[in-house]
């Protein structure tokens, strides 16, 4: 377990410097928050409009979750097609190529009917799992939580495979189910350690702007809210560039055998070393 965690963490110290070598990576995740940012715009009226139809038109509730699921369906598209373009470029760079970004979302628009399908099956699982949160309570809260981490464990690789394989979405999940089962220690951990390495910063950095009330200015307090404010959009912005090549990088070693450019041989070909089943093997 512990030479998984430390591949994983070396494989994610690659995945930055592969992103400081190709800035142009981060792009995607910009463009990806600002698309989404206007279909939020777009949505926030009508959906505040269909919560106040729920509340006072008998059937309301249908028209709710009809617009519910349109935001879901578009937020989904929005952030898969992006994350496409992204991955499209990572797997270029990887085999020694190089993909503008225009040919990255040139690439995510062929494969715009597998986008639209995985956006839609997307959705739907939000809107299950919004459904089992809402009337269940506190135990729907744990059980959205428990499968929403499975879904999200189990479908890791579907993009990937979406786009480099050009399989449907099913086939699609049934391989991304596959690859987990090989690589379930790196991509588990290596994954979480993305997150947590930012969710850590972020969190001291907040710690830094409360510490500034003590100082009783409130102009300095503004200031350095704006700062953590643009410091998380920054985070969040290279956080989902590194986890593109992150994902990218395994799913070419498990699918192909090839070590990706750029990644230590025998890291990456230990990471996937076979685990002998039995007790206290994990």
């Amino acid at each position: 377990m512990f030479e998984s965690i430390g591949r994983s963490f070396a494989l994610v110290k690659t995945s930055w410097n592969i992103l400081m070598d190709d800035k142009k990576l981060l792009i995607f995740p910009v463009l990806s928050g600002i698309v989404t940012l206007v279909v939020l715009a777009t949505f926030i009226l009508p959906l505040i409009l269909a919560e106040f139809v729920q509340a006072a038109v008998p059937g309301g509730a249908v028209f709710f979750y009809g617009m519910l699921f349109a935001f879901y369906f578009a937020s989904y598209f929005v952030v898969i097609f992006f994350n496409t373009a992204l991955i499209s470029c990572v797997n270029a760079r990887l085999n020694g190529k190089d993909m503008t970004v225009r040919e990255g979302v040139s690439n995510a628009a062929r494969h715009l009917p597998s986008i639209l399908a995985w956006a839609l099956v997307s959705a739907t699982v939000g809107i299950i799992l919004h459904l089992i949160e809402r009337r269940a309570g506190f135990i729907g809260r744990i059980a959205t939580a428990l499968v929403g981490g499975i879904w999200s464990l189990v479908t890791f690789f579907v993009v990937p495979i979406l786009i480099l394989e050009d399989k449907g979405v099913v086939d699609s999940v049934k391989e991304s189910v596959s690859l987990i089962k090989k690589t379930w220690g790196e991509s588990i951990v290596g994954s979480g350690s993305i997150m947590l390495i930012f969710v850590a910063i972020g969190i001291v950095c907040l710690l830094l702007v409360m510490a500034t009330l003590f100082v009783g200015n409130m102009i300095i307090f503004g200031v350095t809210l704006v700062l953590f404010i643009l410091l998380v959009v920054v985070l969040v912005i290279v956080a989902s560039a590194m986890q593109g090549i992150f994902v990218t990088a395994l799913y070419t070693y498990a699918r192909t055998g090839t070590v990706p450019a750029g990644f230590d041989k025998n890291l990456i070909q230990n990471a996937f070393v076979p685990k002998l089943a039995g007790p206290g093997n994990i």
